[in-house]
C-alpha cells in the first residue's frame, strides 16, 4: 500500500496490485501532460498534471465502486480504469486532440492500443482484463457509468482539481453527497437517489460556468490555435509518421521537437507561445452573427487553414498570421443517469428544470475566433466579415466581447 499526499482530496491510498502500473511509463508520462493545455497563460497557478487526475479519478472510482456494492475484483477493475482513463491523451491534453482525431485516427479515449502493445503483461499480473479496461473507458462496459457518464467521478475530480489550481469560484461540486447519493441495477445502471439532486444539478452548473472562464478562454483557445498550426507545419516538414510520434510525447519533448524543426513556421509559432506573443482577436463572435448550422460539428484542422487562406488572401496579409478557431456547438447536457423519485426513477431533466437553463447558457457560449498578429486586427476583421459572411457586432455584442 502507498499513500499518497493529494491536494484535492486529502491521502489517497493505491493498493499493491495498482503500484504497477501507477509506476507503468505510460501513467507516468503524464505527470508531464499538463491537464489544462495552455491555461497557465491566463492562470499561472494552471500547471497541474493529467497524472494528479488521473490519482484522483482513481480515489473517487474506488469510493464509488465500494459504495454501490461492487466485488474485491470489480473493486480493482474500476480504479486500474480510472487510473489509465488517460493515458491515450497527447501533449498539452486537448489541445492536441485534433492531431488525433484527424492525423491518427482515434481519440484520447481509444486506449485499446496501448493496453494490448504495452500494458497487458502489467493487467495480467494485477489480474485486470485489458477488455474490461477499453470497456470501461469507451463506455461500454456495465459500470462503465461510475467513470464515463453524465455524473461520474472523471468529471467530479477535473472540476474540483481545475477550480483550485486556476483559482476561480465556479468548480464547486460535493463528489461525497453524489457518490453516497449513488446506486445501480441492471435496468438502468447507474443512477442517483433523490437526495442527491442538488449536488447534481451543482455539478451542471460547474460544468456550465468553467466553460468560457476556463475551457474556452480565449488566450487558451489563441494558444491552442497557434500550437496546432506549429504542429502542422512540422508533421509536414517530417512527414512520415510525424503525426503518430508527437502524440505519444509528453509536453517537454514536444515543445522540443517544434523549436527545432526544420520548418521556420514551426519554430517561430512555438518560441511566440513561449515568450506569450500571442495572436489577438480580430474577430470573436457567437451563433447569432454566422451561419452557425454550418459549424455545429466544428471544422478540421486542413479545411481551418483553408479559410484562414482565403480570408489572409482578401486582407493582403501572410497566411501564418491568421488562425481560425471554429469549435463544434456545445452538446446539450442530457442525463442518462436517472433519479430516484418515491420509487420510480426519471430522468433528471423531468426533476430539474435548471437543466433547460444551463443547455441554453452552454449554446450561448459558443464563439467563433479570428487570431491574427497585433497591427492587424482591422484589416483581417473586414476580410473575415466578407468570406465568412459575419454580421456586424451590436454595441451590445460589443460590451460581451
Amino acid at each position: 500500500m502507498k499513500t499518497i499526499k493529494d491536494p484535492v482530496h486529502g491521502h489517497v491510498r493505491v493498493s499493491d496490485d495498482l503500484l504497477p502500473l501507477l509506476d507503468a511509463p505510460h501513467v507516468q508520462r503524464l505527470r508531464y501532460v499538463r491537464q489544462l493545455g495552455f491555461s497557465h497563460l491566463v492562470y499561472p497557478g494552471a500547471n497541474h498534471s493529467r497524472f494528479e487526475h488521473s490519482v484522483g479519478t482513481m480515489y473517487l472510482a474506488g469510493n464509488m465502486a465500494r459504495e454501490l456494492g461492487l466485488d474485491a475484483d470489480e473493486c480493482l477493475l474500476t480504479e486500474a480504469a480510472a487510473l489509465l482513463h488517460d493515458i491515450g491523451h497527447g501533449p498539452f491534453s486537448h489541445a492536441t486532440e485534433p492531431l488525433l482525431t484527424e492525423f491518427c485516427g482515434r481519440g484520447h479515449d481509444d486506449i485499446a492500443p496501448l493496453l494490448i502493445e504495452d500494458l497487458a503483461p502489467i493487467l495480467s499480473g494485477a489480474g485486470v482484463d485489458p477488455d474490461e479496461i477499453t470497456a470501461m473507458v469507451d463506455g461500454t462496459h456495465r459500470y462503465a457509468g461510475i467513470i464515463h457518464g453524465d455524473l461520474d467521478v472523471d468529471r467530479m475530480d477535473y472540476l474540483m482539481r481545475d477550480a483550485h489550481y486556476t483559482g476561480v469560484p465556479y468548480g464547486t461540486v460535493d463528489p461525497d453527497r453524489l457518490i453516497h447519493s449513488s446506486a445501480i441495477n441492471d435496468e438502468y445502471g447507474l443512477y442517483i437517489r433523490e437526495s442527491g439532486i442538488h449536488s447534481a444539478e451543482s455539478l451542471l452548473l460547474a460544468r456550465t460556468l468553467m466553460r468560457p472562464s476556463v475551457y474556452f478562454h480565449h488566450v487558451s483557445r489563441i494558444a491552442e490555435s497557434m500550437i496546432l498550426l506549429a504542429s502542422l507545419a512540422h508533421g509536414t516538414a517530417m512527414g512520415g509518421n510525424a503525426y503518430h510520434e508527437m502524440v505519444r510525447m509528453n509536453d517537454f519533448s514536444f515543445i522540443a521537437a517544434l523549436l527545432s524543426s526544420p520548418s521556420e513556421e514551426a519554430v517561430s509559432l512555438t518560441q511566440r507561445i513561449l515568450d506569450r506573443h500571442l495572436y489577438k482577436r480580430a474577430i470573436y463572435v457567437g451563433q447569432d452573427q454566422v451561419n452557425a448550422e454550418g459549424y455545429r460539428e466544428g471544422i478540421s484542422i486542413i479545411r481551418s487553414r483553408e479559410i484562414a487562406g482565403e480570408i489572409a488572401a482578401e486582407a493582403g496579409v501572410d497566411e501564418i498570421t491568421v488562425l481560425v478557431d471554429i469549435p463544434s456547438f456545445p452538446s446539450e447536457m442530457r442525463m442518462g443517469v436517472r433519479v430516484e423519485d418515491h420509487y420510480d426513477l426519471k430522468p433528471l431533466e423531468e426533476l430539474s428544470p435548471l437543466l433547460t437553463a444551463l443547455n441554453k447558457a452552454r449554446k450561448g457560449q459558443w464563439r467563433l475566433g479570428i487570431y491574427t498578429i497585433p497591427g492587424q486586427q482591422d484589416a483581417v476583421a473586414d476580410a473575415a466579415g466578407r468570406v465568412l459572411s459575419i454580421k456586424k457586432p451590436t454595441k451590445q455584442d460589443r460590451l460581451i466581447l
